[in-house]
C-alpha cells in the first residue's frame, strides 16, 4: 500500500470508527464494511467532506455469497486445477440460503484527491434482499442498482424507478445468481402461426462441459511421424 492510501486509510479508520470495518488489502485497494444502517450516513460524509472528496460512484455491483468458501466440484480422473480438469457440479451441496448471503460493493472515486475507495454493505436477510438506495447521493447509482435489481434480485429502497434494465420484461429469475440455472428456466422463439415471440420450457439438456485443450506443435504433426 503506498504512501497516498495509507494516508486515506487512517483517515477513513479515523472518522468512522465505530461505523466501518476494515476490509482485506487487495492490490493496494482501500476497502471497508459498512452496516446497512449506516450505509447512507457514511456515504454522505465521504461525498461532502473534502478530506475524503468522494464525488463520483464510478461503479456498483452485486455479490452473491452463496456456498461461499466451499468447493462445489468433484473431479473425475483429472487434476482438481487448471483448464483441463472434467467436473460434475454437486448439486446437493448447493444450499438455499445462508446468513449473509447478498452484498453491494461500491467504488468511490476522489477526482479532487487522486484516490479510490471500496464499501462493501450486506443487504438484508431473507428473500427479497433489501438495502438502502444511494441516487440521491450520487446518480449514477440509478441504472447500477437497476442492474443489481436485474441480475440479483436485490431491491434498492427509495430507488425512484427500479425496473429490469438488461433482461426481457417477462423474464424469470434473476441470471447472476449463483442458484440460477446455466441453461435458464424458458427459451424463446418466434411462432409464425401466432406470429409473435413464445415463451417456452427449456428443451437443453444439463452436460458437464470440459474445455477442450488443442496443442499445435510438432510432436503432432502428420508429416514427422514414424512411418512403417
Amino acid at each position: 500500500m503506498s504512501s497516498r492510501t495509507e494516508t486515506l486509510a487512517s483517515r477513513v479508520a479515523a472518522r468512522f470508527a465505530e461505523q466501518l470495518r476494515a476490509l482485506p488489502v487487495v492490490s493496494g485497494d482501500v476497502a471497508f464494511e459498512v452496516a446497512a444502517a449506516d450505509l447512507r450516513s457514511v456515504c454522505r460524509v465521504l461525498r461532502d467532506d473534502p478530506q475524503f472528496g468522494f464525488e463520483q460512484l464510478i461503479d456498483l455491483s452485486g455479490v452473491d455469497y452463496l456456498d461461499y468458501g466451499r468447493d462445489e466440484w468433484r473431479t473425475l480422473a483429472s487434476t482438481t486445477t487448471g483448464f483441463s480438469r472434467g467436473v460434475n457440479r454437486i448439486r446437493e451441496t448447493i444450499g438455499e440460503s445462508r446468513p449473509g448471503r447478498f452484498a453491494v460493493s461500491y467504488q468511490l472515486l476522489s477526482v479532487a484527491n487522486n484516490w479510490r475507495l471500496r464499501l462493501r454493505s450486506f443487504t438484508s436477510e431473507g428473500e427479497p434482499p433489501v438495502i438502502d438506495s444511494v441516487v440521491d447521493i450520487w446518480a449514477s447509482a440509478n441504472w447500477y442498482e437497476r442492474e443489481a435489481f436485474d441480475m440479483f434480485g436485490i431491491l434498492f429502497k427509495d430507488h425512484p424507478d427500479l425496473r429490469r434494465l438488461l433482461t426481457d420484461y417477462g423474464f424469470i429469475g434473476h441470471p447472476f445468481r449463483k442458484d440460477f440455472p446455466l441453461i435458464g428456466n424458458v427459451e424463446v422463439r418466434y411462432d409464425a402461426e401466432k406470429q409473435r415471440v413464445v415463451y417456452e420450457p427449456v428443451t437443453i439438456e444439463p452436460r458437464t462441459l470440459v474445455p477442450k485443450v488443442i496443442r499445435n506443435d510438432n510432436r503432432y504433426d502428420a508429416a514427422l511421424k514414424t512411418q512403417k
